[in-house]
């Protein structure tokens, strides 16, 4: 063993301090984990633990400046959200790993699926557990219509626009069938977007049908292995000791927690204590469960 080695492994007992003070003596390769949990939104504050690119504009950057860095890990749980939000942050990922020419890797935990996937996608390699949901590459939009509402509690409601398609898809109005088609352009606008995305990342790894990849379906880890959504069943721990040996030293890089006013004053801040802010906040909490619900979760 050498001077190194033996000096890392008494530093290593040292409680809290001790993991990464060996690593630093003894020169182990980094590897740098960036955890992305949650809806991706870009209403950080009314989603406790949102996926935006605000919050993680950070720790992407500091991510990839870690010394001794070998490669980074992305840990993905999340059942999606913003499309907007999943491009942006997987751009950045892609702009710095080819800059810095290192590899990626993604882990899919409970869920990764549409723009969870999407951010996975911005791996060279993604990994799952063989139960982990994976996929569901679509585009949806929901709500709810009230006019029947209004008509039974006998309100009016005023709008007065300037521009004939600025209230398009009203929920107070009835669903019209040219509006609903407009709807429908924008989604497959957006869903080749997605698609493009996967074809340029994955390419002659995929082994399905794009119609049945492509569905909105999703699947276990272990069958998106199988359609090549993913490369392998695994964990961040075990694969990257395989890659990089038993030493990798795995550096977590989270965004620093923040104060943030509007919890201490409330008002119409979303995730302040007012009536309002309350409001928000179930609105918003139900929505994530409704996100989350759809994967048994």
């Amino acid at each position: 063993m050498s001077e190194d080695s033996a000096t890392g492994e008494i530093v290593r007992r040292i409680p809290v301090i001790g993991e990464k003070l060996a690593a630093r003596i003894e020169g182990a390769p980094t590897v740098a984990v960036l955890r992305m949990s949650g809806i991706i939104s870009q209403i950080g504050m009314a989603r406790r633990g949102a996926i935006n690119m605000t919050e993680l504009a950070g720790p992407i950057d500091r991510a990839f400046k870690l010394p001794r860095l070998k490669a980074v890990a992305l840990a993905v749980n999340s059942p999606g959200g913003a499309p907007v939000q999943s491009a942006l942050i997987a751009g950045r990922i892609r702009a710095l790993a080819e800059e810095k020419e290192l590899p990626i890797f993604a882990f899919c935990e409970d869920v990764a699926a549409s723009g969870g996937y999407w951010l996975a996608c911005a791996a060279d390699e993604i990994y799952a557990n063989g139960a982990s949901i994976v996929g569901s590459i679509g585009v949806v939009s929901a709500g709810f219509g009230f006019p029947a509402l209004l008509e039974r509690f006998g309100v009016e409601r005023r709008v007065h626009t300037a521009g004939d398609k600025k209230m398009l898809l009203d929920a107070f109005q009835v669903e019209k069938k040219k509006e609903v088609e407009r709807l429908r352009d924008i989604q497959d606008d957006m869903h080749e977007q997605f698609k493009s995305y996967v074809r340029e990342r994955r390419g002659a790894r995929l082994k399905a049908d794009e119609d049945v990849l492509f569905s909105g379906e999703f699947w276990t880890g272990r069958r998106a292995l199988e359609l090549g959504l993913i490369d392998g069943i695994g964990d961040v721990r075990t694969i990257m000791r395989e890659k990089f040996g038993e030493k990798v030293s795995l550096r977590l890089v989270a965004a620093p927690k923040r104060f943030r006013l509007q919890q201490l004053f409330g008002g119409r801040a979303r995730g302040g204590w007012a009536p309002d802010g309350l409001v928000d906040d179930a609105v918003a909490a139900l929505e994530d469960r409704l996100l989350w619900g759809r994967f048994g979760l």
